[in-house]
């Protein structure tokens, strides 16, 4: 119980930084500065993140990406957990019908390779729309169907319709047998694994998309050209290995950015783990 609750105060605790990063993310990067000392500005100079090569807080770089990410993670995370969700009930119904329905859309969404359709969906959004929340959504959609499939495996391994029908017999309410009984004790630790799982997917789809606009010196599918991502850190941060700037601590950040999210992600499941 002590790890359960550690866990989550860890994850509440993480996720209270990255709201709080995001909610106070400025809408433009500030002016550069004109004194040279501040180039790659190290943390003790420029507290508390250091600066890039134009003497702008990369605190700045860390809010706005905060910003980028949280909104659409969270959505995708939420979708997912809504469809597990519905997995696991549809099974406790016990219609063949359903099932096979269901069982089909899933291994067709299964089948479809997840970066093809992304960079697909990332093409038709029209370049005045773009952002992170539709390609999100459209990976929660083909992460989906793996969701549901381990629910409805959870909810079968319960006894499916016949747990219902035990729970019923003893006078329990249907809200009572479908909310509590299998979705909060028993559906819980598997929807919410997948909805965390799926918010790091989320963030690591948006970093890979940025750091490949940000290397090609091109504009990003997942945000507007005035906001900078977490991979603008990792790509500032890498010159420092392949040409030797003065950026490791953009580096540092970035990967702890990184990190702030994995803790996140997993801790929570951790958290709400089967006992």
């Amino acid at each position: 119980m002590s790890s359960r609750r550690f866990s989550a105060g860890l994850a509440l605790a993480a996720f209270a930084a990255l709201f709080l990063l995001a909610i106070t993310a400025p809408a433009h990067l500030s002016d550069a500065t004109l004194e040279p000392s501040m180039r790659f500005a190290s943390p003790s100079v420029l507290p508390p993140f250091g600066a890039d090569r134009l003497g702008r807080p990369l605190l700045q770089y860390a809010q706005q990406g905060a910003e980028i990410v949280i909104g659409p993670a969270l959505a995708a995370a939420c979708f997912v957990a809504v469809l597990s969700i519905a997995g696991g009930l549809l099974r406790c119904v016990g219609d063949q019908r359903v099932d096979a329905l269901i069982q089909g859309l899933g291994e067709v969404l299964g089948a479809l390779p997840r970066m093809v359709v992304i960079l697909v969906a990332a093409l038709l959004i029209p370049s005045t729309s773009r952002g992170l929340l539709p390609l999100a959504l459209v990976w929660a959609l083909l992460a989906a169907p793996g969701a549901m499939d381990e629910a409805a495996a959870v909810a079968e391994r319960l006894g499916g319709a016949r747990f219902v029908e035990a729970l019923r017999a003893h006078g329990f309410s249907w809200s009572r047998v479908f909310l509590y009984h299998i979705v909060a004790l028993n559906l819980r630790p598997v929807v919410v694994r997948q909805a965390a799982e799926v918010l790091l997917q989320v963030t690591f789809l948006e970093l890979g998309l940025s750091y490949l606009a940000v290397q090609g010196n091109e504009a990003s599918f997942t945000h507007p050209d005035s906001l900078k991502s977490w991979a603008d850190l990792l790509y500032m941060g890498y010159t420092a290995i392949g040409l030797g700037t003065p950026t490791w601590h953009a580096l540092a950040l970035g990967l702890g950015l990184v990190a702030l999210t994995t803790v996140i992600a997993r801790s929570t499941t951790t958290a709400v783990r089967a006992r």
